[in-house]
């Protein structure tokens, strides 16, 4: 592999996930990244499920197993994520974003377990090991012992109607 290799697992399409637009598995060999890109309007939240990624934007970050990214691009900005010595597997979640658009953001939540704040009443993230205790939502097991859940609120902000 020589650059970054992603397979879609969500890709709606019709709003039925309400602001979960689409979530990507991404594998990415050591010191690959995606390329400078552009986002506008989205937040993306980015689940590092093994190696490391260094978001470039801002003042830089560097986002390692078992943590959350989480990039409000806002008005809109460009960056990079490039893999760290060990390359990296993400899952990459795409949601509409909350409210009305803001000033770009970029915050690093640190090994969470169970449910983390993203700030915003639609859309819920749980992050935790497999078992009894995983709750409803859209479940995702990518393997490893890890399960990520989406809680949403499937109907479309006044704004975005």
């Amino acid at each position: 592999m020589t650059g970054p290799e992603g397979a879609t697992l969500l890709e709606p399409g019709d709003g039925s996930l309400g602001p979960l637009l689409r979530v990507t598995d991404d594998r990415l060999p050591p010191g690959a990244g995606y390329g400078v890109h552009a986002h506008r309007a989205v937040d993306v939240v980015a689940v590092v499920l093994s190696g490391s990624v260094t978001h470039r934007w801002g003042a830089g970050a560097v986002v390692g197993a078992g943590d959350v990214g989480v990039l409000r691009a806002g008005t809109g900005l460009e960056h990079d994520e490039v893999a760290g010595p060990d390359g990296a597997r993400v899952l990459q979640c795409h949601l509409r974003p909350a409210g009305t658009v803001a000033a770009p953001a970029h915050e690093v939540v640190r090994a969470p377990r169970g449910w983390v704040d993203l700030g915003r009443a639609d859309a819920r993230l749980w992050i935790g090991e497999d078992g009894a205790d995983v709750p409803d939502g859209v479940v995702l097991r990518q393997g490893g012992g890890v399960v990520v859940v989406w809680r949403v609120d499937a109907t479309r902000p006044d704004w975005a109607r």
